[in-house]
């Protein structure tokens, strides 16, 4: 019988669907617009990101995973729906098998969330695996080699730290700070420095157009408005590359102190292997500038941001996808 296969970065800030004869299909916000007060969905998507901030009282936008897991059980079935069916066809009479990625943290209780939101969105068999795992896969990371390899998944709502080794993870650690906490530090930091509010997304423009890691002699400007606080008219103002880089410092010393941590707990034969080879970053938010220069300079690490880092976890889910039955036998569905 033909059975569809779908695979589903499922991310706090973005979500990406894969289908083996096609590719990523999808790349759009996780974000759904609901009408009250009978909770209609009107938007999913890039439809739904665009309302954010703009919509009158009766709708209301939503991010329904908060940190990398679901906050909103009801609306991010709604989404997994709407993707499941924009992928492979509203009338298609198969239902499809899922793999869909999940935080190294994930609790049971979550776990189970996840599971029963794609079923319920349509999905026939669900397979849950492990962030590091599909990082590393899509990162072209010999995951199966006897040797260690550090991946560090930068995303929108955390970040997961993993060593691994032998098809597994040895030591891991996830962090509930990513790109959401920096784009919050940068608002943050310009309301308290120049009196000025700023929205989400104008946050994130300033993190993508001149955010970095590192504090540098050419800085990058960009220009912005906002609203004044004490007179409540709009306000424009320059912010540079080096403001940002003072504004995410702290989240960057966490991030930092968690790789640390998984350090101090991995074996000496594997340390020894991440030494020499490097610690790979995967993520959309690991494209912060000079990322790798941080790494470099607070741990002695060297760090290379992989290939296409926001597509890696959506890419190994196509690896997944393409050998279904060996992995069945091996990283699926284990806790």
């Amino acid at each position: 019988m033909f059975v569809r296969k779908i695979g589903i970065d499922l991310g706090t800030t973005n979500t990406l669907v894969f289908l083996p004869d096609k590719g990523i299909v999808i790349n759009e916000p996780t974000a759904v617009a609901l009408r009250k007060p009978d909770n209609m969905v009107l938007a999913v998507g890039a439809e739904a990101k665009e309302m954010v901030g703009r919509t009158p009282d009766d709708i209301t936008t939503y991010r329904p995973l908060k940190d990398g897991v679901i906050a909103e059980y009801y609306i991010t079935q709604a989404m997994l729906k709407y993707f499941i069916s924009k992928s492979i066809g509203r009338f298609n009479i198969f239902r499809p098998e899922v793999v869909i990625s999940v935080p190294a943290g994930i609790t049971s209780t979550e776990y189970r969330a996840v599971l029963n939101a794609a079923k319920e969105a349509g999905a026939k068999e669900v397979y849950l695996v492990k962030e590091p795992l599909l990082a590393s896969l899509g990162a072209g990371i010999p995951i199966h080699s006897a040797e260690g390899n550090m991946i560090v998944n930068i995303g929108g709502g955390t970040t997961e730290v993993a060593v691994i080794s032998l098809g597994g993870i040895v030591n891991w650690s996830s962090l509930r700070v990513a790109g959401n906490r920096f784009d919050q530090s940068i608002s943050d930091y310009i309301r308290k420095k120049y009196n000025l509010a700023i929205g989400e997304t104008t946050a994130e423009n300033i993190k993508i157009s001149v955010g970095t890691a590192i504090p540098n002699r050419a800085k990058l400007e960009t220009k912005i408005r906002g609203r004044d606080l004490s007179s409540g008219l709009p306000r424009d103002l320059v912010v540079s590359s080096n403001e940002v880089a003072e504004a995410v410092n702290p989240h960057l010393m966490d991030i930092m102190n968690a790789v640390q941590s998984v350090f101090n707990v991995t074996p000496p034969e594997l340390a020894a292997d991440i030494m020499e080879k490097g610690i790979i970053l995967s993520g959309g938010s690991s494209q912060l500038r000079d990322f790798e220069e941080f790494f470099k300079r607070s741990l002695g690490v060297t760090a290379y941001v992989a290939e296409e880092p926001i597509l890696c976890v959506a890419k190994g889910t196509a690896i997944i996808l393409n050998h279904l039955d060996v992995y069945k036998r091996t990283l699926l569905n284990k806790r």
